[in-house]
């Protein structure tokens, strides 16, 4: 591989953290390692949002370009000790196969991507993995564990079971047990890969996984992230183009404001990257034209300087993600199996 390649690989891969633990290690990782893995792990908890979808597949797909594999950790029992979907596995794992075809229908190059379920593969190598899960939970006291549990959306106040305790224990331990090389997970998931970080030190392993945190995009009412308990503060995979329609025009998105603003946080850390720019269009009204934006920065500043109003950012912001939803709502009409599949996930959370 060229010195150009390995460039453009690298800073293909940076490009998708808002935070990189660290930049050196990655370089070196791709410069001496023939074999890299990197992975995700997710609890299959019923509808996919628009960031686990259409922004997941963008990125993964950017590891698979690099020639990096990549492994889903399926975390069917972890969504069990977290009381997910009632704690009923088989609703759950219904979920976690949703999820799948959900990313198959918007494009994720599966070549080099592996789907491992948590419930088999512990079962499979159970000697292996509870060692791993048993000496780092020897390595760390409980007050170290206990700030690990926003990972589960908890409050390290929050009161506890003793399974949620254990949870990042052995979400620690997936890492090593995969034979990971990068954990690519959002930022609210840092607190457990620093603590994949501290483990390898203290258990004095050679390598500490590269840590590659993807930034968690704003719910629609400017809240710091989408939130499937709020139906109106995200959009599904499986949205209709009139709910996309209805829930954008309602958005929080006041005149002039940056700061805050879910619909520029959006076209940031989701149009952008995928689509490559973001058109405004021409409002025959006031007599102002199309305007396509490939910079973020020029984006932002056209808004704050009111050259953007919000009605216009809205219409764009419509037209763009019903553009991205477009081949998932054909696939989920079109395939009989993926369509009673959705049927009944979306039954499990009316």
């Amino acid at each position: 591989m060229s010195e150009t390649v390995k460039n453009i690989n690298l800073e293909s891969i940076l490009s998708i953290g808002e935070e990189v633990i660290n930049s050196d290690e990655l370089n070196n990782l791709l410069n001496t390692k023939p074999n890299i893995v990197a992975y995700d792990g997710f609890e299959p908890s019923g509808r996919m949002h628009l960031a686990q979808g259409v922004l997941r597949a963008h990125n993964v797909n950017k590891f698979t370009n690099a020639g990096i594999k990549f492994k889903f950790w399926v975390a069917d029992w972890f969504a069990l000790m977290n009381l997910k979907l009632g704690g009923d596995l088989k609703k759950i794992q219904n979920a976690g196969k949703l999820m799948i075809e959900t990313w198959k229908a918007c494009g994720m190059k599966l070549d080099n991507v592996e789907f491992i379920w948590s419930s088999d593969e512990i079962n499979k190598r159970s000697d292996q993995y509870w060692k791993l899960v048993l000496d780092i939970s020897t390595k760390f006291n409980l007050s170290r564990i206990k700030k690990c549990t926003q990972i589960m959306g908890r409050e390290e106040s929050d009161e506890l079971s003793a399974s949620q305790i254990f949870y990042p224990v052995m979400q620690a331990a997936d890492v090593f047990f995969l034979d990971v090389d990068i954990c690519s997970l959002g930022m609210d998931q840092r607190k457990v890969n620093m603590l994949c970080r501290e483990y390898s030190k203290k258990a004095k392993r050679k390598f500490p996984p590269v840590i590659i945190s993807h930034h968690m995009v704003m719910g629609l009412d400017g809240s710091d992230k989408m939130s499937k308990s709020d139906p109106d503060n995200t959009i599904f995979m499986d949205d209709s183009e009139q709910e996309v329609n209805r829930k954008i025009k309602k958005a929080f998105c006041p005149p002039k404001q940056v700061e805050g603003s879910p619909l520029l946080d959006w076209a940031k850390w989701i149009l952008l990257p995928i689509l490559g720019n973001v058109v405004i269009p021409a409002d025959e009204k006031w007599g102002t034209p199309a305007r396509v934006y490939s910079d973020y920065t020029m984006l932002e500043t056209d808004f704050a300087d009111e050259k953007i109003h919000p009605s216009d950012l809205k219409k764009s912001m419509t037209i763009h993600i019903n553009e991205l939803l477009y081949p998932v709502r054909q696939h989920f009409e079109n395939n009989n199996d993926a369509k009673q599949l959705l049927k009944l996930v979306k039954s499990y959370t009316k």
